[in-house]
């Protein structure tokens, strides 16, 4: 309740002026009253004492002891007196009255004095001096009467009590403070009536306040006349209304606005099925689109690595010179075929976004020579200047898409220049932390209209008809994505008829990193395959016969199989095979995989083997490298297919080929 502070506060404010008035006023009258109360008993000790002193004169001045002890017993009757003592001027004590404090005679230092004794005892000494007091003259100061040169008789002792003085002190000081109490009371009293009268409005006023808190905004104060907040009430009351009234406004806005709302939400629930069915559909044909483009790559690689080993063992056949031409041709159209599917397969990876990242120190070096015995006879073919600075730097980045990357820099470089030259080289950034790689060509260069759109998928300059000797159009829109995948920035400086700069930044491995530079075996002049058993496992009959047709081609003895069951036979005590090549997926529901780890266990030792698939999920990539094998995408092209089984046979049987 508010009441109850407010009325303290009130009560507090009314008694603290009252209490301070009547403490002052009590104490400055007690005060003033206790002083003239230790006056008045003074100025009667002192008028006792001369009256003695006039008395003793006679006594003193005849030596009469019985007249001064009735002197001394007389004035013993006051109330106050403690003790009296009359003595000559020599000191010694001719009359006593009552029981003194001292046991010896106080020495007077002369004059009047008053001296204050244990117990709350005044002692005053009073001279006596012949003919120096007359009977009229009894108040008159001693210091006056001092003019008179009389002879000193003796001194008149008086020892007074102040107990009476401290009873009627303490009287005086109870009814002060009866005196201040009551008026304590009185204004405690005033102080409450007034504060009811002040507090009763501004409890009125503060609960009617709470109830418009609570929302009672119906809920209206009395106003009365003789309310001191009549002003206040009127206006709560006004304020109230307007509440009220605002309220039933809002309340209306507010249903208004939620039916729309609710009509908005019915429409945009309709609008995001919708979306979400459109978003299905398109997740749907995504899907679609890239399991056909698994599929369709997987079965177009199956009859094109068949054909590029059919052609590749044709070109080693002596034929006629028109027949050796249209081999020629044949086998340039595989190859075109191949680069075709290797460009696709890039591009379903990236745009399906499940290209694995496998990031390690990778030797520009070795990049570099591959990139150099990759371009260098089409440069030349050309009659274009290919120039390729190596480097000792190691970057840090997937070397496939790497090399993929400055593969089709490069080319593009090539295709696109018809005079001048190619140049590939690096140098450190400023920070010292990468490394930027540039491609410079002097081609016939990009207008700056269309220096976006060369990155857009098929997209190609000065190529409206989509010729296929200058590709699909997926080669930079590739470079871009696997870019910006790596996290490796690039840039392109063009302009028509000068030529074109690509640039990329990759950052530098550390200084103690050991780079996969695998070193390239050395070529011999003949491969000497002769005696070297091959078990290949190949499900697709043209694809196997084509495969070890290749292989007897080369030198090589070739045993095909279908699966793990029809090879296991082939293996005899004492023999057993010095290379195995296998598809990944083979009949019977059996992967390369399994059937290379059956072959080695039957045959008791590690037979070296790699992997052909034409798979591109990465999950077959992930498998091989599981397992340590070599994998080869069909379509395989065969001088690859060579290398990596001249490299192999180096591996486990170097006195076959001739290396150390």
């Amino acid at each position: 309740m508010i009441e109850a502070p407010i009325r303290f506060r009130i009560l507090l404010a009314s008694l603290l002026p009252v209490t301070l008035v009547s403490v002052l006023l009590a104490a400055f009258f007690l005060i003033a009253r206790v002083g003239d109360n230790d006056a008045a008993n003074s100025r009667s000790a002192r008028s006792l004492a001369r009256q003695i002193a006039v008395a003793s004169e006679y006594g003193l001045f005849s030596a009469n002891t019985q007249y001064l002890e009735s002197v001394a017993k007389g004035a013993l009757r006051e109330s106050d007196v403690q003790s009296v003592s009359i003595v000559d001027a020599r000191g010694y004590v001719l009359a006593l009255a009552g029981k003194p404090s001292y046991t010896t005679v106080p020495v007077s230092s002369g004059g009047e004095t008053e001296r204050l004794q244990d117990g709350g005892l005044i002692l005053l000494f009073q001279p006596v001096i012949a003919g120096l007091f007359k009977t009229d003259d009894l108040f008159q100061e001693a210091a006056d009467s001092r003019q008179s040169k009389g002879q000193l008789l003796g001194h008149v002792l008086i020892e007074y009590s102040r107990a009476g003085v401290l009873q009627r002190q303490g009287e005086m000081l109870a009814l002060g403070l009866g005196l201040a109490l009551g008026a304590l009371l009185l204004g405690a009293w005033m102080a409450v009536r007034l504060g009811r009268r002040v507090t009763m409005p501004i409890v009125r006023v503060s609960r009617m306040i709470e109830r418009l808190g609570q929302g009672e905004l119906s809920s209206r104060i009395a106003v009365m006349t003789n309310d001191p907040l009549i002003e206040v009430s009127r206006r709560l009351n006004t304020m109230a209304e307007r509440l009220e009234t605002g309220r039933d406004q809002l309340e209306q806005r507010i249903a208004t606005a939620t039916q729309s709302l609710r009509e908005k939400k019915d429409e945009a629930e309709a609008t995001a099925l919708a979306l979400q069915e459109k978003k299905q559909e398109a997740e749907d044909a995504t899907r679609a689109k890239s399991r056909f483009l698994a599929v369709a790559s997987h079965d177009l690689r199956q009859p094109t690595h068949a054909m590029g080993m059919f052609v590749s063992q044709l070109r080693h056949i002596a034929l006629p010179q028109q027949t050796s031409e249209l081999i020629e041709n044949l086998d340039s159209a595989v190859i075109w075929l191949q680069d075709l599917l290797d460009s696709l397969l890039d591009f379903s990876r990236l745009d399906a976004g499940t290209l694995q990242l496998d990031v390690r120190a990778v030797a520009l070096t070795d990049i570099f020579a591959q990139l150099r015995s990759e371009l260098a006879v089409p440069a030349m073919a050309k009659g274009l200047r290919l120039r390729i600075r190596t480097t000792p730097l190691m970057v840090m980045s997937d070397p496939a898409l790497l090399h993929r990357i400055l593969s089709n820099l490069l080319g593009n470089g090539v295709r696109y220049t018809h005079k001048g030259g190619v140049l590939l080289g690096c140098r450190r950034t400023g920070d010292g932390q990468h490394v930027r790689v540039e491609i410079w060509d002097t081609g016939i260069g990009i207008a700056a209209a269309h220096h976006k759109d060369i990155f857009r998928d098929f997209y190609q300059v000065g190529n409206p008809h989509h010729g296929h000797e200058k590709g699909l159009g997926l080669g930079l829109a590739i470079v871009e994505r696997s870019a910006r995948l790596l996290g490796h920035p690039l840039r392109m400086w063009s302009e028509p008829g000068v030529g074109t700069r690509f640039s990329i930044e990759i950052p530098l491995a550390p200084d103690d990193a050991v780079g996969d530079r695998r070193s390239s075996l050395r070529m011999a002049d003949t491969d000497n395959f002769a005696g070297s058993i091959v078990m290949v496992i190949e499900d697709m009959a043209l694809v196997r016969e084509g495969l070890v047709s290749l292989l007897k081609s080369w030198g090589l003895q070739a045993i095909g199989v279908e699966n793990l069951s029809m090879a296991l036979p082939h293996l005899k005590p004492g023999l057993r095979p010095d290379l195995i090549v296998s598809d990944y997926r083979l009949s019977e529901n059996e992967n390369g995989i399994d059937a290379i780890i059956g072959l080695r266990a039957a045959a008791g030792c590690n037979i070296p083997a790699c992997l052909i698939s034409g798979d591109t999920d990465a999950s077959v990539l992930q498998a091989a490298q599981a397992a340590d094998l070599h994998l080869l995408q069909k379509p395989v092209r065969p001088a690859k297919l060579r290398s990596l089984l001249r490299h192999l046979l180096a591996e486990s049987h170097p006195d076959r080929l001739g290396l150390p």
